[in-house]
């Protein structure tokens, strides 16, 4: 009865904490008194404005009540005006109060999440609290940042922003403002690079307390997948240009196979022997020749898996690896080291820099630093649970200021791509002669292109925004909606920029122009791997109530279907142009997409199973950092372990120099043998799969090596720092590590990494089994 009973009370408290519209009956009157409390607001100077605001810092400094609730609206709503020419409608001041509640807010496109959010940073930073705005990009965070500078000058609230250029002075300014702005990657590295420091003067970075974080959705789910990596130089060989060769000779299906879903690739007993001889004749699974089997696999991961223009781009003779979530080149971002250098070596370009990883961080370990996180995005609801699981984030939906009128058309389905591909374009030919603008969002790089080129030939000029030209990407969305506009773009690209009816610079005749030949159209060429990035899409049409009009045109060929569902055949013969109207086409569809997205939420809980613990280690050993770094523990334990040492010393080296050196070969050790555990579990985490041959638990063996390698690791810090410091040489000018031995990396640098690359652990251990098993048929016993 009671297992029942508790059963009962989660399923209601499940339901009570799914998402659901803002009931704005609890702020009817809060929305009156603001706007009572505004027109006074109004009389007063600017100066006036700024003081009032001043006042409210004093007051709501451990909180805001409802009182304070209602001046800082107001306050807002008229800094807004005067700064930005714009007030804030009530549903952004509602949004606003959501975020200053601690939740995700759903607000649709074109409903002002931008100022809602400044809004919101603004009351916290009026708390006495220090808030960062993590958007997705630099672009979006300089932007932001510039735009709202007004409003928050009138509040007496100092805002800053980071990017890739900034110098450590910069940074250090920036986040001493009251709201800082910068990309999540960004405002990450600078954790890790202050994990790196040796002197307080040094860190750029405060406590963290309030994080308010824009495209939630992307932010906290999409980039969750991928770790943020600092990384230091090593002599380390690059990739195999000879393996990269062989590899290019091997043929499919004859000497490799893949699986069904293309995420796995491996040798048959033919291709192994092949290969073999191509390398002199050695035995790659012997166990003696691991290292060469590693190349072979990476080299063949990337031969077989991994596509250009799909994938990755080369670029000024680099590759560039494509964020699949939003269509465009994932800055700083790599595969691991062996896989990055053999798509190098792939493509005959020369070897990137390999390192040791020093330090990384997930996203979902950078957020769960911040006192109070909150979030906004347009499409919240879709990954409600994920943010609840993993965030412990409540989603709140702000109703639209204006309904949304846009019409969203069932999807048209054809039998093979090529039939998609032709109506598609045909589509856009009949709708571009009425001078109707037309944004078509494309799967990849390659599709862009390829649809950019069908319509030029059907003499349809087009404007293609993709990871080739992303730099410029803004610029193309904002006048997506100008009359005859046809822009092919890849998924999101330009997200957060506002798509005007009449294009970026037109007027009042420019949008009702274009409101009565139907608004923007939007036209997919295909479903995403997930329904929300479908609504992404649909969302750039019908902004603030603008007509518009989205339709998805999809085919049983393309790669969703063929990954997800291939088993996918259409339940009645097609039309002369390959069209589909039967539901059970409809339903393979739907069902690809979400199986698509059980796996995706598979990866992002496998990472986190697997980060989770790594994270808590690292918790422990930069709490004991943070004491080195700022106070004279170092020296403190230096001088009980070594006292007859610490006295010959402190007769010809100074007190403050002698805790200095002391510090600074205790933080090596730390960090050196704090990469040395990483590097420990990235090789366990690596074979951890082949416990699943033995019947044992993946994630719990890995616990059970990370705990017994972490165990002591404080105490072996501390002996090396002894034997170091009894026997480096250290005078008046302090220790000379170099000399010692002690080499701290001559380069660093920061990346992302993607996690788990190749599969699952359980995908992997079974291609495993079935590639021995080919071997032993082959005769390789």
């Amino acid at each position: 009865m009671a297992a029942f009973l508790t059963r009962v009370k989660g399923l209601f408290q499940h339901l009570m904490e799914r998402p659901s519209t803002v009931d704005l009956k609890k702020y009817t009157e809060v929305l009156t008194s603001i706007e009572w409390r505004e027109e006074r607001v109004a009389k007063l100077t600017d100066a006036e404005l700024t003081e009032a605001a001043g006042e409210l810092r004093e007051k709501a400094l451990g909180g805001l009540d409802a009182h304070g609730m209602v001046e800082l609206c107001a306050l807002g709503r008229e800094a807004a005006r005067r700064g930005l020419d714009q007030r804030p409608y009530d549903m952004q001041l509602v949004g606003a109060m959501e975020l200053l509640h601690g939740r995700v807010v759903e607000m649709g496109t074109g409903e002002g999440k931008t100022l809602a959010g400044a809004l919101a940073a603004a009351g916290y930073a009026l708390q006495g609290r220090a808030v960062h705005v993590m958007s997705v990009n630099d672009y979006l965070a300089r932007r932001d940042a510039e735009w709202m500078a007004p409003v928050y000058e009138l509040l007496g609230v100092s805002v800053g922003w980071v990017d890739q250029e900034s110098t450590p002075g910069e940074r250090r300014i920036a986040y001493g403002k009251d709201v800082t702005y910068g990309a999540v990657s960004e405002i990450g590295f600078d954790v890790l690079r202050d994990r790196l420091c040796t002197d307080v003067e040094d860190l750029v970075h405060r406590e963290p307390d309030v994080a308010l974080i824009d495209e939630a959705d992307s932010v906290l789910v999409d980039e969750a997948r991928v770790p943020l990596v600092m990384a230091g130089s090593t002599d380390d060989s690059q990739g195999d240009p000879e393996v990269a060769a062989i590899v290019r000779t091997l043929r499919p299906g004859r000497d490799y196979e893949r699986d069904e879903d293309n995420r796995n690739a491996w040798l048959t007993g033919r291709g192994a022997k092949i290969v073999e001889k191509a390398l002199g004749g050695l035995d790659l699974y012997s166990g003696d020749h691991s290292d060469r089997l590693a190349a072979v696999n990476a080299a063949l991961h990337a031969h077989a898996l991994l596509q250009r223009d799909v994938d990755y781009i080369v670029r000024d003779g680099k590759v560039h690896l494509i964020n699949t979530s939003r269509g465009r080149i994932a800055l700083l971002q790599r595969w691991p080291d062996g896989l990055q250098a053999a798509v190098e070596a792939k493509e005959r370009l020369d070897p990137t820099e390999s390192g040791e990883v020093l330090d990384s961080i997930s996203v979902q370990g950078l957020v769960g630093r911040y006192q109070r996180v909150c979030g906004m995005t347009g499409t919240a609801t879709a990954v409600s649970e994920q943010l609840r699981e993993f965030y412990d984030l409540k989603v709140s939906v702000i109703p639209p200021n204006k309904p949304c009128v846009r019409v969203d058309e069932p999807d048209r389905i054809y039998d093979t791509v090529e039939a998609k591909e032709t109506a598609l374009v045909a589509e856009i030919v009949e709708q571009h002669e009425t001078g109707r603008p037309i944004l078509v969002g494309t799967l990849d790089v390659a599709e862009s292109e390829r649809i950019s080129e069908k319509l030029t030939a059907a003499g349809v000029t087009t404007v293609v925004l993709n990871a080739k030209n992303d730099a410029e990407e803004a610029a193309i969305v904002a006048d997506a909606g100008a009359h005859a506009a046809v822009t092919v773009s890849t998924q999101m690209a330009g997200r957060g920029t506002d798509i005007k009816l009449g294009g970026a610079d037109g007027d009042e005749n420019d949008h009702d122009k274009v409101a009565d030949l139907g608004g923007l159209f939007v036209i997919a060429s295909g479903h995403y791997s997930s329904s929300r990035l479908d609504n992404q899409l649909r969302g750039r049409s019908g902004r603030q109530g603008d007509p518009g009009r989205s339709v998805v045109f999809a085919s049983l060929g393309d790669d969703l279907i063929a990954q997800y569902a291939p088993d996918a055949t259409a339940g009645a013969d097609p039309a002369e142009d390959g069209r589909l109207e039967d539901q059970t086409s409809k339903r393979f569809i739907e069902h690809a997409q979400r199986v698509a997205e059980g796996v995706h939420l598979d990866i992002h809980r496998n990472t986190w199973r697997y980060t989770r613990l790594i994270e808590h280690q690292r918790g422990l050993v930069l709490a004991y950092r943070d004491d080195v770094l700022r106070t004279d523990l170092a020296a403190e334990q230096l001088k009980e372990q070594c006292p007859d040492r610490w006295e010959k010393l402190a007769k010809d080296v100074p007190e403050d120099v002698l805790t200095v050196a002391a510090r600074q070969i205790l933080l090596f050790h730390l960090d050196q043998r704090w990469s040395r555990h990483l590097a420990f579990l990235s090789d366990v985490r690596e074979t951890i799969h082949l416990r699943a041959l033995a019947r044992e638990t993946p994630i719990d063996e890995f616990h059970r090596a990370a705990i017994g390698e972490f165990k002591g690791i404080l105490k072996e810090i501390r002996e090396l720092a002894v034997e170091t410091f009894e026997e480096a040489e250290i005078t008046a000018d302090g220790v000379d590590l170099t000399a010692a031995g002690l080499r701290r990396p001559t380069s660093t640098w920061t990346y992302l990494v993607h996690d788990n690359p190749f599969d699952s652990d359980a995908e992997q251990a079974l291609q495993r089994v079935r590639a021995a098993i080919r071997n032993v048929k082959a005769g390789k016993g």
